[in-house]
C-alpha cells in the first residue's frame, strides 16, 4: 500500500507585502500556456498525479476501478476523531461509484480513498471535516467530494481548509446539493463547484455562467460502478463531480505546475459552452 505524503515540508508563511524585496526575490515556476483550444486544453492521463476520494471507501480490486494506492477511514469514539488505515474497502457503494468515473476519464492517476459515511450513507460534519483536514494536510493533488454538509456551525472550519488548500495547490472538487439547499463546502469560490447536466454526450463539461455552481457534468443516468464488482445506473450531482476531477487529473498531467485559478481556467476555456472571441 502506498503511503501518501506525510512528511511534506511546511507551507511557507502568507505574504502580505513585497515592502524591501523585488521581483527576484519571489521566483516562480510556471508551465508554458495551455495550447490553442482547437487543439484541446484537456491533455494528459492522470499520470502521476494523486487523487483523493473523500466518500464511503472504494472497493478494492473492482474491475471498473482498477487499483487503490492506499484507504484510510474516519473514526469517531469515546477517545475523539482520528484518521486510521483501512482494509475493509466501501460500505454503501457511493464512494466506489465515484472512483469509478475518476478512472474511467483519468485513466492513469493514482487512486486514494478516505471513508467518511458508514453503512446508509450515515456521517456527521465532525468526521467530514476530519478527513478533509488529513486529506489536506496530506497534499494530494485533487480532492473529490461528492458529498456536503448543511450544518452552519462547520461552515467557517470547512472554509479555512478549502483556502489551505487553494493556496498549496491541492484542488477540491465539491458536488452541489441536488435541491436548492445550502450545503458546504461546495458554495466556497476556493473550490470548484460541480452540478449535473442530462446531455446525451458522456464527455460534455459545461461552464455555468451563473455561479455559485460553477460547471455542469454528466450526471443522469450514468453508468457506475458498484459493490460485488457490479454496475448500475443512477443520477446526482454526486457522479457529475468526479468527472471534473478526473478532467482535473488529466489537466495537472500534462501541466503539473498549474495554480488552482489556472486549473478552473483551464476548465472554463474547455466546456463546450464557451466559445473563445475571434475563434471557431
Amino acid at each position: 500500500m502506498t503511503t501518501p505524503r506525510t512528511s511534506a515540508a511546511p507551507s511557507p508563511p502568507l505574504t502580505w507585502s513585497l515592502r524591501g524585496r523585488g521581483p527576484l526575490d519571489v521566483p516562480v515556476e510556471a508551465d508554458s500556456p495551455p495550447e490553442p483550444p482547437e487543439s484541446g486544453l484537456v491533455g494528459g492521463s492522470g499520470r502521476g498525479v494523486r487523487v483523493c476520494v473523500i466518500d464511503s471507501g472504494v472497493e478494492r480490486d473492482h474491475p471498473v476501478v482498477g487499483p487503490v494506492a492506499g484507504a484510510w477511514r474516519v473514526v469517531k469514539d469515546e477517545a475523539g476523531v482520528r484518521v486510521e488505515e483501512t482494509g475493509e474497502g466501501d460500505v454503501c457503494g457511493h464512494g466506489t461509484a465515484c472512483a469509478g468515473i475518476i478512472r474511467r476519464t483519468a485513466p492513469e492517476c493514482e487512486l486514494f480513498s478516505v471513508r467518511v459515511l458508514g453503512e446508509r450513507f450515515s456521517g456527521s460534519g465532525e468526521v467530514l471535516l476530519a478527513g478533509i483536514r488529513w486529506a489536506v494536510r496530506q497534499r494530494f493533488d485533487v480532492v473529490n467530494l461528492s458529498l456536503s454538509t448543511t450544518h452552519v456551525r462547520f461552515t467557517e472550519e470547512l472554509r479555512k481548509l478549502a483556502d489551505e488548500a487553494y493556496f498549496q495547490r491541492t484542488m477540491i472538487v465539491s458536488s452541489a446539493h441536488n435541491t436548492r439547499v445550502e450545503s458546504f463546502p461546495w458554495r466556497f469560490s476556493s473550490v470548484i463547484s460541480v452540478g449535473s447536466h442530462q446531455e446525451d454526450d458522456p464527455g460534455l463539461h459545461l461552464y455555468n455562467p451563473t455561479p455559485p455552481v460553477e460547471f455542469f457534468a454528466p450526471g443522469q443516468k450514468v453508468k457506475v460502478a458498484w459493490l460485488g464488482g457490479t454496475e448500475i445506473r443512477t443520477s446526482g450531482n454526486s457522479f457529475a463531480t468526479p468527472f471534473i476531477t478526473g478532467l482535473c487529473a488529466r489537466v495537472l498531467s500534462a501541466q503539473p505546475r498549474l495554480t488552482p485559478f489556472q486549473l478552473k481556467n483551464v476548465l472554463y476555456l474547455s466546456a463546450a459552452n464557451v466559445r473563445i472571441r475571434g475563434g471557431p
